[in-house]
């Protein structure tokens, strides 16, 4: 079954095993530390990748995983823009996606046999998201090995793990995530199915690593606008959301006419509105003096 499985990926072989020098696409970045000052971040900026991949047996001890075929490794730290015949990620994402939905599933059947499928969903969710899974390439050190030829992506890895001490855990939609981190987390785990002879055992031994500490029912916070509608519908308060979004990046929220919360994202319109939601909530909270929402209400 592997075999024919492998197969699918065989074309990297072929971008492995190129002696050339790719020239000019990718950058790195060298560590993660708290407080990076403005210095580092711009040698960051401007550190460019031309080597296949770096140490790849440094990846191999941060997962727990030795692989038999190191090409899929290669391809799964892969970017499309890292060069335009080159072997991408995306397959293996693919496979890693599916896979991982299916890991959590199981999982938390056994772990939850009491809880429904309405709360098991959130709670899948919350651990398998764009958000949880760049939390973990970023607590692994995974950005580090990411090869692309877009150094925009550097600025906004950058600013992720800026904003990252504010929320330990989870912003719940507070903050944007960048995808290509969550993407090589997927295609990681993807790559160690194919090479493990599509082992489930062996791909969540590594999934474990990744993602700890995964998220329990009692960590699992609301989605701020849900939590914000909820508390306004307990106590008869009129929720109004203007969008602003297309114009100005920006949402308002309005509670019984009066502009309680403004969220501002030009990147992503959800965010924007997340944000507005929170605000709002707290201001409703606080101002108003309503008891705050709980996860277990």
């Amino acid at each position: 079954m592997a075999s024919w499985l492998e197969s699918l990926f065989s074309p990297v072989k072929y971008f492995v095993a190129s002696s050339r020098r790719l020239q000019k696409y990718g950058y790195i970045l060298s560590n993660y530390v708290k407080g990076i000052n403005a210095n580092e971040k711009e040698t960051l900026r401007d550190e460019v990748r031309t080597e296949i991949l770096r140490n790849p047996e440094e990846i191999e001890k941060i997962i727990g995983y030795s692989f038999n075929n190191r090409c899929l490794l290669h391809q799964a730290f892969t970017h499309t823009s890292y060069h335009k015949d080159c072997v991408s990620y995306e397959r293996l994402e693919y496979v890693g996606d599916s896979i991982l939905n299916l890991l959590i599933t199981k999982e938390q059947f056994s772990m939850y046999p009491n809880l429904p499928p309405g709360l098991l969903t959130p709670l899948r969710a919350a651990n398998v998201d764009t958000e949880k899974l760049a939390r973990a390439a970023v607590q692994h050190n995974f950005h580090k090995y990411i090869r692309h030829g877009q150094p925009v992506l550097w600025k906004r890895i950058l600013a992720f793990i800026d904003v990252l001490p504010k929320h330990p855990l989870h912003s719940h939609g507070l903050i944007d995530a960048p995808k290509v981190l969550a993407d090589v987390v997927e295609s990681t785990l993807g790559a160690v199915f194919i090479d493990s002879n599509c082992s489930i055992d062996t791909t969540w031994k590594v999934a474990n690593v990744l993602l700890k500490p995964i998220i329990t029912p009692d960590m699992l916070q609301a989605n701020p606008v849900k939590k914000l509608y909820e508390i306004c519908q307990k106590n008869k308060l009129h929720v109004r959301l203007v969008d602003l979004w297309r114009r100005e990046g920006t949402y308002e929220v309005f509670i019984n006419n009066q502009l309680r919360g403004t969220g501002k994202c030009h990147e992503k319109k959800e965010i924007a509105l997340n944000r507005a939601a929170n605000n709002a909530y707290n201001e409703v909270v606080t101002t108003i003096g309503l008891k705050e929402i709980t996860a277990s209400e």
